[in-house]
């Protein structure tokens, strides 16, 4: 049987505005509605295609992040999931990536997974580095950035598009995989998922359970010293064509040196 855990997050919505709180600098995520990231989504898809062909595969969906994101488990359970991991715990409220990974390192280290997939970046951060950042903490290989993936015989492989170029990679399992949104859309969860999501099982953990300490005294974190809003962008300068707006438009890149 293979055992894949699959990184789901909670994010503010993509269609919405986002906002910053200016008490703590943090996404504001009461500004709007907060779904299951879309690059997660698909994540589990590459998951669950797999399972499809491959009776056994046993797929666990996991997450950090307060208690609101149990609905957003719950929807990743009713897709298709066998069960899912929240790590929970006020201590990291504003976590940066270093603390991110320590602890999602240490809830993956307890399961003994086969194959640890997620997408490449997260669509509130972005960093596109929390892959790498676990491959190199459970010291395993990782094949990254996969617009597609094809996992048999022991290992994961797929290609890896670039600039101009495509790469073909391949890591043998256990590995950390990340997937990007050139893979298909997920598909909706069924009425039977959605019954059969509320008998499946949610373990919840805090950094006691994990043994990870959020601001130990010999590991340097990022912290928040100040925020400020955006100020308003000042109204630009309009060129009317007279007959002689070619003039104007070169007088104006010159004076702004950006010519």
């Amino acid at each position: 049987m293979m055992k894949i855990a699959v990184l789901i997050k909670e994010v503010p919505d993509t269609g919405e505005d986002r906002l910053l709180d200016l008490e703590t600098g943090l996404a504001d995520r009461a500004a709007s509605e907060v779904v299951l990231d879309e690059i997660g989504e698909r994540t589990l898809e590459v998951a669950l295609k797999h399972a499809d062909a491959n009776p056994g595969t046993d797929i666990t969906v996991l997450t950090m992040g307060p208690e609101s994101v149990q609905a957003t488990l719950r929807k990743a359970l009713a897709m298709g999931a066998a069960d899912a991991v929240h790590i929970n715990d006020e201590e990291l409220l504003g976590a940066d990536l270093v603390l991110t990974a320590q602890v999602l390192a240490a809830a993956l280290r307890r399961g003994n997974y086969d194959l640890i997939l997620t997408g490449n970046m997260s669509t509130d951060g972005s960093a596109g580095m929390l892959p790498v950042m676990l491959a190199e903490l459970l010291d395993l290989p990782a094949a990254t950035s996969l617009s597609s993936v094809d996992i048999a015989d022991g290992a994961i492989s797929g290609l890896r598009e670039l600039d101009g170029a495509a790469a073909k990679v391949s890591a043998p399992l256990p590995a950390v995989a990340s997937i990007t949104e050139a893979l298909p859309d997920a598909r909706f969860p069924n009425f039977k998922g959605i019954m059969a999501a509320k008998k499946k099982p949610i373990e919840s953990l805090s950094l006691a359970d994990l043994g990870v300490e959020a601001l130990p005294a010999d590991t340097a974190r990022s912290i928040m010293v100040s925020v400020a809003q955006r100020p308003p962008r000042n109204a630009g300068t309009i060129v009317t064509d007279d007959g002689e707006a070619g003039n104007a438009l070169a007088e104006f890149l010159v004076k702004n040196n950006l010519v």
